[in-house]
């Protein structure tokens, strides 16, 4: 961190803070705009039971319904940006309640559209396409609804799905106000007896610090906490995974896993060849411990040894300032334009940068019409500078999906999410490669290339693992205790990390502070959107213009393909496990490196 003081949200300087106002001026303006949800939730509800009378009919629903959900997008990010600047604030807080019922409300009072849209035959609708050709603007829309239509019950089961919408957030936002604003930690203490303030957003600064004293501290005390909640912690994750079966079963699907990967037209091979294709690359994950290990010089290696950098005195602090200009030139190959959208971003306050008391925890981009915003915890970390260059991948991946399609179709999908933010990173780390000649700045660097394959690409899959075990155990009819959780989650770290490695009590508890377990597996798209990123950052490295060009092609697709499709336009093949085998196949050529650079120093 660049300060060792965690400041009060109004101690943040103006211009390190995201410009909200251009969402609205006011809280009140954002209220007026709310009201005027009730007007429109009445005007959309006319159209019950007369969707599958006539071209036009359709189309004026569609498009009505396109302006009613850009409104909500909007309304969506002021409110939700606002709670998570200072998660204790209670008027944000409340505000947040306040959309999400008028969003379910609205969401159920307008569930009679999918079963209408299923109930039209496709001879139907082509003959709606040649009536009103203004309905091609849907075509997109309406095939992918229709492709699910086994899935679709009757209006009225619609209808109670939709309204039981809000309380099914229920598991996701108790852990919020769990994990960022009611669970508090002691203080980390490093060896010469100073106290470092320990939250979330320390916790891995502190990690990745040289001294030892520290990071066990930091890691005890975190995870010592988690542990005295654990049943609650358990009993919100149990939560989680049954809302989850709910609605697996309501729609007929035979699994959580089918039902969450189909909502984005992703095979569910997918997922377990991810996972299959990681098992057998685990010896070069074993191999990294035991470098880790030498490296560090220690007889045991724990979990609180994992982020440290190998070697320390080549670590040094960013000034924020430096890192926008550092990721600026490391972006450089995906050309001008790609780079102006990007100084946009970071003179025009796209980016709330640093931790103040109460703020969420951890990194995100959020891609509202106006232009996206980015929350950071910038602790002047080289991590903290890739964070930006990953984060600032997805605002540019929003930005120009927004700028291309129409709304309807400018929200891509989660699997591709992860692609433009670990592609970044990639031409990162290529940049910073290629300025360097000296020898522990290099091996300082690939240390970090090597945490990140094990960050996203074996981590991630470890996760996807256990979110996929967990869910397998909910749909046998099974109660997720601590105990089950704990057990589940240290077997899966012994496996993937492997012998050299100590498995202690306090990383059996990690599953309580991840809250990607309450995202519908989504983690295992890391996993893969850094296989495709690294396929892609090497195509655009070694083949220039025309890889650039297929790749903003791609960024600027939103969902008007399929995300398999979309990947493929950019030269990835993701239904392969080839893009998965490169990836781990460059992690063992750093290893190698990694060793020669580290024999003399």
């Amino acid at each position: 961190m660049e300060e060792n003081k965690i400041r009060q949200r109004h101690e943040i300087p103006v211009e390190d803070t995201w410009a909200l106002e251009d969402l609205y001026a006011t809280d009140a303006a954002w209220e007026e705009t709310l009201a005027t949800l009730a007007e429109d939730q009445k005007e959309m509800t006319a159209f019950a039971g007369k969707l599958g009378t006539n071209g036009q009919v359709l189309y004026t629903y569609l498009e009505r319904m396109e302006q009613v959900s850009a409104k909500m997008g909007l309304l969506a990010n002021y409110c939700m940006r606002k709670s998570d600047q200072d998660t204790r604030n209670g008027t944000y807080q409340a505000m947040v309640g306040k959309y999400m019922s008028v969003a379910v409300g609205l969401h159920a009072a307008t569930s009679f559209e999918t079963p209408e849209i299923m109930a039209i035959t496709d001879e139907q609708l082509e003959g709606f396409y040649v009536s009103e050709p203004r309905l091609e603007r849907y075509r997109r829309y309406l095939n992918d609804q229709r492709r699910r239509r086994e899935h679709i019950l009757s209006p009225e089961e619609e209808k109670l799905l939709a309204a039981a919408g809000e309380m099914a957030q229920s598991p996701d936002n108790i852990y919020g106000a769990f994990a960022d604003a009611d669970i508090t930690f002691p203080d980390a203490v490093d060896s010469t007896g100073k106290h470092h303030p320990l939250t979330q957003g320390t916790f891995i600064a502190c990690e990745e610090s040289p001294d030892r004293v520290l990071r066990k501290s930091a890691y005890e005390n975190l995870y010592h906490g988690f542990g005295s909640y654990k049943n609650t912690a358990a009993a919100v994750l149990n939560a989680q995974g049954k809302q989850l079966k709910f609605f697996s079963d309501a729609r007929k699907y035979p699994s959580t896993l089918d039902a969450a990967l189909d909502r984005t037209n992703v095979p569910t091979a997918v997922y377990t060849n991810l996972i299959d294709a990681v098992h057998q690359n685990l010896d070069k994950l074993h191999r990294y411990v035991r470098l880790r290990k030498k490296l560090l010089g220690v007889d045991e290696l724990h979990f609180y040894d994992i982020y440290t950098p190998l070697l320390a005195d080549v670590d040094r602090k960013i000034p924020f300032e430096q890192a926008k200009q550092t990721v600026y030139e490391g972006v450089a190959p995906l050309g001008d334009d790609y780079r102006a959208i990007l100084r946009q971003g970071f003179e025009n306050r796209w980016i709330d940068v640093y931790e103040n008391v109460g703020k969420r925890g951890g990194a995100y981009s959020a891609g509202a019409a106006v232009h996206p915003y980015v929350l950071l915890n910038y602790s002047g970390t080289l991590d903290s500078q890739f964070t930006l260059a990953h984060e600032m991948g997805h605002a540019l991946h929003s930005y120009l999906s927004n700028h291309t399609q129409n709304p309807i179709d400018a929200g891509y999908v989660i699997f591709v999410a992860e692609v433009a933010s670990t592609c970044n990173e990639a031409l990162l780390m290529e940049y910073l490669l290629g300025k360097t000649t000296d020898k522990k700045e290099r091996a300082y660097l690939i240390n970090h290339f090597l945490d990140q394959f094990k960050g996203t690409l074996y981590r991630q899959t470890m996760f996807a693992e256990f979110e996929l075990i967990i869910g397998r155990m909910i749909g046998a009819g099974k109660t997720l205790t601590a105990d089950i959780l704990c057990e589940e989650y240290r077997k899966l770290n012994a496996l993937y990390y492997g012998p050299d490695m100590v498995v202690d009590d306090e990383i059996a508890m990690e599953w309580a502070r991840i809250p990607h377990f309450y995202y519908n597996y989504y983690v295992f798209q890391y996993a893969t959107g850094y296989s495709a990123a690294i396929a892609l950052s090497r195509k655009i490295l070694a083949e220039g213009e025309s890889a650039v060009r297929d790749y903003l092609e791609f960024l600027s697709g939103g969902c008007s393909r399929s995300p398999i499709e979309l990947l493929k336009l950019a030269g990835v093949d993701m239904t392969s496990p080839e893009p998965i085998n490169q990836a781990l196949k460059l992690f063992d050529e750093l290893l190698d490196e990694m060793e020669n650079l580290t024999k003399d120093i």
